[in-house]
């Protein structure tokens, strides 16, 4: 491995244990405007690992009722797996993202997901280097073996 990227994986866990020992806050964005990277979790259920260069902007739109599908991805999962619609189209039609936006039973189970991630448990540690930022939202990712990350392109 080479020595500087070997450096900086090794410094990721002490950012990750800031995290973790983060009391989290619920139903609020952070009053702090931080660079870095989030988790929202149920319980002890960690669900969903992001990054931001605005964290209270990026919560907001993860979970305000006027945010759209491309603001609130979490909330787009969560809507997918509540109507099972799992597999992604990327063609025009009534599985794409705008035509599930147009069925009425999806758009309730939207709704219904920004108002579940509004409730759940939000933890955040700044990081504002972009390359510690993905490699760090990467490493909770893997450690925490969030369902809702995938790192797959489009």
């Amino acid at each position: 491995m080479h020595l500087r990227f070997q450096r900086i994986v090794e410094s990721l866990h002490p950012a990750y244990e800031r995290l973790m020992a983060m009391e989290p806050i619920s139903g609020a964005a952070p009053k702090d405007r931080v660079n870095g990277i989030y988790l929202f979790s149920e319980g002890d259920r960690h669900l969903y690992v992001g990054r931001a260069k605005n964290i209270t902007n990026r919560y907001d739109w993860h979970c305000i009722p006027a945010s759209d599908h491309n603001r609130a991805s979490f909330a787009f999962k969560l809507a997918r797996e509540a109507t099972g619609n799992l597999k992604p189209s990327y063609q025009k039609g009534e599985k794409s993202r705008a035509g599930l936006m147009l069925n009425p039973e999806f758009v309730a189970a939207f709704m219904e997901a920004k108002a579940r991630i509004r409730r759940m448990s939000f933890r955040y540690v700044s990081e504002p280097n972009p390359t510690r930022q993905a490699l760090l939202e990467a490493y909770v990712c893997i450690v925490l073996q969030t369902p809702y990350n995938d790192f797959d392109t489009h």
